[in-house]
């Protein structure tokens, strides 16, 4: 799926996309293309066969939209969007629910996404070691969640034209860059080092702003200030803990 396409999936627009309407449709459309990966993770990493997984996880997607599962989250409960879809996920195997339904299911929603061959070569991709499902499922929930940020810094950079001065300096957010490095992008630029280093500063901070919001958006963030530092902080960790792992 392109970058672009990635949703905010905020409880707000996890609520929308229940509704039987074009926007709703779109909306859960979007939220299913955005988590097949950590699903078909989850379920792989289980013993399932490729073949398996992929039926297994189209299936899922498939009753979540047949059942309109997504009408009985309530977010006042306090539960996180990433652990409420794998309790999900979870039941759905535990039903075993019959493959030839499961891929006759699926409603108006269009999945564009779906593509096995590239999600098996991503799990292969995965480390060797031994990860629990639930770690792997993790790690593919928070690698989504940092695309998703970083595709609405680029997005809001293109909208201020300045596109080409994030893609210079974009890998600056995830690695220390050294002085030649902001020197390259200097002379790229046509602009001073010094220049150079502040725009790499205000980019960073551009980000962590998002990565917070985005961060708040998934998980229910108290009324008291230093509460809902923390439930965020602890959110960001375990997230950072999981992208380790």
């Amino acid at each position: 799926m392109p970058k672009e396409n990635f949703p905010k999936t905020s409880w707000t627009g996890v609520l929308n996309a229940r509704d039987d309407t074009p926007e709703g449709r779109k909306a859960l459309a979007v939220l299913c293309d955005a988590y097949w990966f950590p699903v078909y993770a989850f379920i792989r990493r289980r013993g399932a066969s490729a073949e398996e997984a992929s039926d297994q996880t189209q299936g899922f997607f498939a009753r979540l939209i047949e059942k309109n599962t997504l009408a009985s989250v309530d977010r006042a409960r306090g539960t996180k969007f990433r652990s409420w879809l794998l309790g999900c996920v979870k039941h759905h195997l535990q039903d075993e629910y019959a493959h030839a339904r499961s891929a006759a299911a699926g409603g108006n929603v269009h999945f564009e996404s779906l593509d096995a061959e590239h999600a098996e070569g991503r799990y292969q991709a995965e480390p060797s070691h031994d990860v629990t499902p639930e770690r792997l499922y993790d790690r593919a929930f928070a690698e989504n969640l940092l695309h998703r940020v970083l595709d609405q810094v680029r997005e809001k950079y293109a909208a201020a034209g300045k596109s080409a001065l994030f893609d210079a300096l974009k890998g600056t957010l995830t690695a220390s860059a050294s002085r030649d490095r902001y020197e390259e992008v200097a002379a790229r630029l046509g602009r001073s080092e010094g220049d150079v280093r502040k725009a790499a500063f205000d980019l960073r901070g551009v980000y962590k702003k998002m990565l917070l919001a985005e961060v708040e958006s998934l998980v229910d963030v108290p009324a008291d200030a230093a509460d809902a530092k923390r439930v965020v902080e602890d959110e960001i960790g375990y997230l950072l803990v999981a992208l380790a792992g």
